[in-house]
């Protein structure tokens, strides 16, 4: 059972990208089962940063929801829901930390910087 409750699409920006989603009734094809709860399902993808095959039952057989990605990816779907959306910006789900983004242990600001002896190889001199 999906607890539809727990979803990160508000019901604010749901009405905002809806009319951008193909499978809507008047649309030629195939009708989408529930556009909402697949787009959920990838949300929850990228959130848990899990492997396809280990989505939640709820949201439907793994490879169908993967190779309905596929065709959203290659339509460029994604791309016109991230336009809609960018141009109102909430940071709420912005996910970096140190595990993802990484310095240099000099990066620190701490005094020094290039150092470089000369070898007591008189070879190298």
């Amino acid at each position: 059972m999906v607890l539809r409750d727990r979803f990160v699409i508000s019901d604010a920006a749901w009405a905002q990208v809806a009319p951008l989603l193909p499978g809507k009734v008047g649309d030629r094809g195939v009708t989408a089962k529930d556009n909402r709860l697949f787009l959920e399902a990838v949300l929850w993808r990228v959130r848990t940063g899990l492997p396809w095959r280990d989505l939640p039952p709820e949201f439907g057989n793994w490879n169908s929801v993967f190779q309905r990605f596929r065709r959203w990816v290659r339509a460029g779907v994604f791309e016109r829901i991230f336009e809609r959306w960018s141009a109102e910006p909430d940071f709420e789900y912005v996910l970096i930390d140190g595990t993802i983004v990484t310095a240099h242990q000099k990066a620190s600001g701490a005094k020094g910087g290039l150092s470089i002896r000369r070898s007591g190889d008189p070879a190298v001199a």
